[in-house]
């Protein structure tokens, strides 16, 4: 009996199929579109690699990923309210709360990368840091996936905890296969496997999504967590749930794996022009630091003021680059030369970098 023939949507997908071949699943079209994909991130890679201070990018563009795949999953808040409270989040709303803890399960993870690789124990940790709460696997039957406006059940995933870990496991040995198969080709098979195995009550989509980053640093593609797929998820979302279905209906595998690898091509190229234009934008800050205040211009303090739009006090006490007046003072005089706006919220004050948000924000390049 076909794979087609088995799932039916109404029940759950218990016998999920593995992958295909290799053969079956590098296509033509496949290999052409995974040596443009291949090269944009490599690209992406050099690039990051000229920035001198990594937490410059760590800081800023995984916070972009978080709160563009929290939109998917309609958790929505903004960019300029997650950079506001990126440091503490005791005064954001829940959506803000739940998208900043998207960015810190993301650089968690990266950081426990070398000694914990992809795994159902690290999804586990990863939910578990989105949610704010234990997420274990699945225990309990009923959960379905339906259509948002008919009410109509498209897919039931697979139910029963030992179902899911076994398929967890086969999942885990994809994932880690030393076969011949393109990196990015498994990354695209092996995120499809993770979201229909749906192994946990909540938070699927987005541990999905943190998986992706990892796994292209952990195949070695990228030396940071800093690809926005997610920008492209939302621009093309109806096609991405309808590929995802197209592979359990009919294993329609080849058009999933082309528009995982244009998602990956466009949103390095995009993630690139980013990186460009801050350096661009950095140079210049020193060069006009250097200018109007030589007796504060450090490369370091410019790239603490980079680090994340909203600067404290306190960023540059930890940064060892002044003691709290002289860091005040230091802010009110970049201020001073318009590179940052000060802003009080409460009782707590802030010093903007105008120029900087809105680089991050805009959606062009």
């Amino acid at each position: 009996m076909t794979a087609k023939a088995r799932w039916r949507p109404d029940r759950p997908y218990n016998e999920l199929p593995p992958p295909p071949s290799i053969v079956e699943l590098e296509s033509k079209a496949v290999l052409k579109a995974c040596v443009r994909s291949a090269a944009a991130v490599a690209g992406l890679d050099r690039a990051a690699e000229l920035i001198p201070n990594p937490q410059v990018l760590v800081n800023t563009l995984p916070l972009l990923e978080a709160q563009a795949s929290s939109e998917i999953e309609n958790v929505v808040t903004t960019t300029d309210r997650l950079f506001r409270h990126l440091q503490s989040d005791a005064a954001a709303d829940p959506a803000t709360k739940e998208a900043l803890r998207y960015c810190q399960a993301l650089r968690e993870a990266y950081g426990s990368l070398p000694k914990r690789p992809v795994s159902t124990r690290l999804a586990e940790s990863i939910c578990g840091r989105i949610k704010g709460k234990d997420m274990p696997v699945r225990t309990a039957p009923g959960t379905v996936i339906a259509n948002s406006a008919t009410g109509a059940i498209v897919y039931t995933p697979p139910t029963g905890e030992a179902a899911i870990r076994d398929l967890l496991a086969d999942w885990e040995r994809f994932v880690h296969g030393e076969d011949e198969l393109e990196p990015l080709v498994r990354i695209a098979v092996a995120h499809y496997q993770f979201e229909a195995i749906h192994p946990f009550a909540d938070g699927n989509g987005r541990t999905g999504r943190v998986l992706n980053s990892l796994l292209l640093v952990e195949r070695g593609l990228l030396r940071l967590p800093i690809l926005y797929v997610s920008r492209f998820i939302i621009a093309h979302r109806q096609d991405y749930y309808r590929l995802l279905l197209a592979v359990t209906r009919e294993q329609a595998w080849e058009s999933w794996i082309l528009y995982m690898l244009r998602a990956v091509e466009e949103t390095a190229q995009w993630t690139l022009q980013k990186i460009e234009a801050m350096r661009r934008l950095m140079d210049e800050t020193v060069a006009l630091v250097r200018a109007k205040l030589p007796k504060i211009c450090s490369r370091e303090l410019v790239e603490t003021i980079f680090e994340q739009p909203y600067c404290r006090i306190a960023n540059l006490q930890e940064a060892g680059i002044a003691k709290r007046q002289a860091g005040s003072r230091y802010l009110k005089a970049l201020a001073g030369i318009g590179i940052l706006e000060e802003r009080t919220y409460g009782r707590e004050k802030l010093w903007l970098h105008t120029k900087l948000l809105e680089l991050l924000t805009r959606t062009a390049g």
